[in-house]
């Protein structure tokens, strides 16, 4: 086979490989749309955007260095339509100014993880400082614990949250500096350890609904755990075991959180009150969840964040906590900090009418 026949065979392959790319990143931006109740394979392919979108970047250099301007454009088009996705977890922030808080109100988000189980009451108390310091207002958090030891950990922020509490079920709870009307669980029902809740929160004389979100997990992690005490105990597990196992637990998890996004939704709609939704949805932006969730919502980040935003703190760079708004609402600064209490970072928003 001669260079040149080699070469067009090359160009070829690269071509094929340029419209697959092109295919699966647009059934990506789609994939978003389609319930995974019932069309699970098409909501998955949401979760591979990030590698579809590096794929269309290599090959659209290749025909770039090719000046192979008509193959060019394929992935040229499909990566400007990706740009809204990618809006989604960077922004330049070129025209964002710092937030005044004393013109809004400042709303943070943070799942504690039970504040790592521990018995002093010290990183309760470190994570209530960090949030003084931060001058939030209202505080959601998820996977809350009571208890540390001998120390109720609710007693220390209602000396700073000076409204006190509301409790949702089990591990829900939102804090607040501002009067609390009304509040209210939302149950999914079944056998789930998440949930979420409301509260009617008085700012400044304007009552805003608080959802605080805990959705179902994806199941990942807990099917590893599983696997490593198999091993441990001497079972040999055979690598498409695994594969099936993380598959199933993974579409399952995707089909509950659905569900759940779809009951939330409902009661964000019904709402009497402008809404702020606040939460750990354990889904990226453009999947099913994040859009059903969101609905007419403004997606904070999107609004005024800047840099890229990755809120789990383990090794998928992935954003997965949230606090959207009501359009009634104008947000004034959205950011993250990047602290160790938890496998989450907590997200901050500043707020106002």
């Amino acid at each position: 086979m001669g260079k040149l026949a080699v070469y067009k065979y090359f160009s070829f392959m690269i071509l094929v490989i340029t419209l697959l790319m092109a295919l699966f990143t647009i059934a990506g931006l789609f994939g978003g749309n389609a319930n995974p109740t019932h069309e699970t394979a098409i909501a998955m392919i949401v979760y591979a955007l990030p590698i579809f979108i590096i794929g269309d970047l290599i090959v659209l250099t290749f025909w770039l260095i090719r000046r192979r301007w008509h193959w060019a454009a394929i992935p040229a088009v499909v990566l400007i339509s990706c740009i809204p996705y990618i809006g989604t977890i960077f922004q330049l922030g070129l025209f964002q100014s710092e937030p005044d808080n004393k013109s809004g109100f400042k709303v943070a988000s943070y799942n504690v993880a039970m504040f790592g189980r521990e018995i002093t009451g010290f990183k309760a108390e470190d994570i209530l400082s960090e949030m003084k310091r931060q001058n939030v207002d209202i505080l959601c958090l998820q996977e809350y614990m009571e208890h540390s030891g001998d120390r109720i950990n609710s007693e220390k922020y209602k000396a700073y949250f000076t409204y006190g509490m509301a409790k949702g079920h089990d591990d829900m709870v939102i804090f607040s500096r501002f009067p609390i009307k009304n509040s209210g669980d939302i149950d999914f029902g079944g056998p789930t350890n998440n949930s979420a809740m409301w509260a009617d929160i008085d700012v400044g004389g304007k009552l805003v609904r608080v959802f605080n979100v805990h959705l179902e997990t994806t199941g990942f992690n807990r099917t590893m755990r599983k696997v490593a005490k198999l091993q441990m105990k001497g079972a040999q597990i055979e690598d498409n075991a695994i594969i099936k196992a993380v598959y199933g637990d993974y579409t399952r998890g995707m089909v509950v959180r659905s569900m759940q996004a779809d009951l939330v939704a409902r009661h964000i709609r019904e709402s009497a009150h402008p809404a702020v939704v606040c939460g750990d949805f354990n889904d990226v932006p453009y999947s099913y969840t994040y859009n059903v969730m969101k609905g007419d919502l403004v997606d904070g980040f999107k609004e005024c964040g800047s840099g890229f935003m990755k809120t789990f703190r383990g090794s998928k760079l992935v954003r997965i906590d949230y606090i959207l708004h009501d359009e009634a609402l104008s947000g004034k600064g959205y950011y993250k900090l990047d602290i160790s209490y938890s496998d989450h970072y907590p997200v901050f928003m500043t707020l106002s009418y």
